[in-house]
């Protein structure tokens, strides 16, 4: 198995669930068709015989390239019952490119509604905005109804809270509690970068909306979470959080509100758009989580607030971006805003790597400003989670990370308490952070990222939501911010506690898991991109104790007695120096590729030299691992920057 997570789609009929499963995974399609580009037939060919991900687009676009379904059957194997389903949905593409006017053909709408067209998928094909799809359907009256799940394969009258929405019924199966509601957008699928921490969240927010006495409403599609169990909410949709259905489903429950800062970035990034919709957003401002989110904005509002960040500018073309990277020195980071767990974000250290970085970030950033700073080196990095109520950070705890800044949050070692930070920088992260929330009037769950070197603090980003390490500060402080931050968004007070972790015994250290021996070609070296698939949290009475545990729980083998060491260029070779000397003392045998190895020698350090497969000399380093000779690989990458 290579998948870290799955979606469910329900509707009536098999081109409505597959078309909605696909938009559900987020990859940046509006359905099965629409916007795959045309590829050429011996390409087709070759993507139908060779199954990948993404074969489903190869057989959509062989039916329009005028491939026969039994000629897909013959390459794919596939049933031929899904290809006639699969050609359904094409030929109905067909029909709303063609039509001369398909926004006054109520008939072709509707059909396409049942067909599983998201208004999106429609605008894209017949060349019109999707707000004007939906005026259409508005003025023929084309609204999906809400159907429940027959939990009882029909022999009895089943009431269920599980709901979907579908075009293809001509009632709802419901009526709507006169009561206090509140939706809640939920994490959506697990994958790299938004998994179960998101869920834990979402599901603690209905727990305590129960508490305050306000009908449930949950609109999620992960068959897997625990808040699409039947019995955590009061009304659970099993659909796309897009921003069509969460409108659609707003319209009939009317709740007073919906909290889109428990799920992750996925309902965060449907904030502008909802607001716009007339939708209510509860707790923060959509328009002071834009300004977080907004890369550009936010850069500019810490430069009128004085806060230290690295130094930045607005990305609006390749040669500005090397001009900007040749004033301010290599590396530098290039950031999109609205994405999740650092998609598309890189650390360029020359020329070329810029230019790669920068054509990946435009591709999901298109309506929203990329920006490139300063990446500062060994430099700390630490997480502030809070809870703010009306613009006064009201909880919060400081955690560190074990691995210095430039790796992602979601696969950095987390410690909390921090253990080894200066008072003095702890006390200026809770100054910072206090402005910042102060500034943006903050009502709810916040992250902000912090960079410290030699007590120099700097802002990294702020995210106006619940994070990835929520849960954990929550489980190690035995304090719930979920909870607290809930309670602040409905209107209720809550205590001040701002340090919360001042009377704890114990200390805290949240690993991360990977996965990279189940994907080949995946490169194990980490970065501001998030990797891992998975973590542990472990307690210790002191950061050393925890910090094993952690190792040993997500997999680390101990004793360890042969080592190699691959450190990098010379600058690196000499700051691990006394390292390697610890290791040697502690009576492990150390092996060293060419140049390291070299080096080390010549400091008195006893080595064994391999040799890489490119050298043709034994030992060979593949040959060593293969063996199982070697305990543990310290590898330190190569930079290499243009001098200018």
């Amino acid at each position: 198995m290579k998948s870290v997570g799955e979606v469910m789609a329900i509707g009536r009929t098999f081109e409505e669930v597959l078309q909605k499963a696909l938009r559900m995974l987020e990859i940046g399609v509006d359905g099965l068709v629409g916007q795959q580009k045309g590829t050429d037939k011996a390409t087709l060919e070759s993507e139908l015989r060779d199954p990948t991900p993404e074969r489903i687009f190869a057989i959509a676009g062989a039916l329009q390239q005028g491939f026969s379904i039994d000629q897909i059957h013959e390459l794919t194997h596939v049933e031929k019952w899904f290809l006639y389903k699969i050609q359904h949905i094409v030929e109905l593409a067909a029909r709303l490119k063609d039509h001369p006017n398909p926004m006054e053909s109520d008939g072709l709408l509707l059909k396409a509604k049942q067909g599983g067209f998201s208004d999106r998928q429609i605008g894209f094909i017949c060349g019109v905005e999707e707000f004007q799809v939906c005026q259409a359907r508005d003025r023929y009256g084309i609204r999906p109804f809400v159907k429940q799940i027959d939990t009882l394969a029909a022999e009895y009258p089943a009431q269920s809270n599980y709901l979907y929405l579908t075009y293809s019924a001509n009632e709802d199966d419901l009526q709507v509690e006169k009561r206090n509601s509140v939706m809640v957008l939920g994490s959506g699928s697990y994958r790299i970068g938004s998994s179960v921490e998101f869920d834990w969240c979402c599901v603690n927010t209905v727990h305590t909306l129960r508490d305050l006495n306000y009908r449930t409403i949950m609109i999620n599609f992960n068959p897997e979470t625990v808040s699409t169990d039947y019995n955590e909410c009061d009304a659970l949709y099993f659909e796309e959080i897009s921003l069509e259905t969460v409108q659609e489903i707003y319209k009939k429950e009317a709740p007073m509100g919906v909290i889109v800062s428990m799920g992750g970035q996925t309902p965060n990034n449907l904030v502008m758009a909802l607001d716009k919709a007339g939708v209510r957003v509860l707790g923060t401002s959509s328009l002071s989580i834009d300004k977080a989110e907004n890369r550009h904005k936010f850069s500019q509002m810490l430069d009128q607030l004085k806060i230290n960040q690295p130094e930045w500018g607005e990305l609006v073309g390749v040669q500005e971006a090397k001009d900007f990277a040749s004033k301010v020195g290599y590396p530098v980071l290039i950031r999109p805003s609205y994405v999740l767990s650092g998609a598309t974000m890189g650390v360029a250290s020359n020329h070329e790597e810029l230019e790669k970085f920068v054509q990946r970030a435009a591709t999901v950033s298109k309506d929203f400003p990329i920006v490139m700073s300063k990446f500062i080196e060994n430099a700390k990095e630490l997480e502030m989670d809070g809870v703010a109520c009306q613009g006064q950070l009201v909880l919060s705890a400081i955690s560190e990370h074990v691995e210095n800044a430039g790796v992602h949050s979601g696969d950095a070692t987390l410690v909390f308490p921090a253990q080894r930070t200066y008072l003095e920088t702890v006390r200026r992260i809770k100054k910072v952070s206090a402005k910042i929330v102060e500034t943006l009037k903050i009502n709810g769950p916040v992250n902000i990222q912090f960079m410290a070197r030699d007590n120099d603090v700097m802002v990294i980003e702020c995210n106006l939501r619940a994070s990835r390490s929520f849960p954990f500060v929550s489980k190690i402080s035995k304090i719930n911010f979920i909870d607290q931050a809930t309670r602040v968004i409905m209107g209720k007070s809550i205590p001040l506690r701002m340090d919360v972790a001042s009377d704890l015994e114990f200390v805290g250290v949240k690993a991360p898991q990977f996965s990279f021996t189940r994907l080949d070609g995946a490169d194990p070296a980490l970065g501001v991109e998030m990797a891992s698939t998975g973590e542990v949290g472990c307690l210790g009475d002191d950061f050393e104790e925890a910090f094993l545990k952690a190792l040993l729980s997500v997999g680390f083998r101990l004793p360890v007695r042969n080592v190699l060491l691959s450190t990098g260029p010379v600058e690196s070779k000499a700051s691990f120096l006394k390292w390697a000397r610890l290791l040697a003392d502690m009576g492990m045998t150390l092996f060293a590729t060419t140049g390291t190895g070299e080096f080390l020698s010549k400091h008195h350090v006893k080595v064994q030299t391999v040799y890489w497969p490119s050298e043709n000399r034994d030992p060979n380093v593949m040959d060593c691992m293969n063996q199982g000779i070697l305990d543990l690989v310290i590898n330190i990458r190569k930079i290499f920057r243009r001098r200018n």
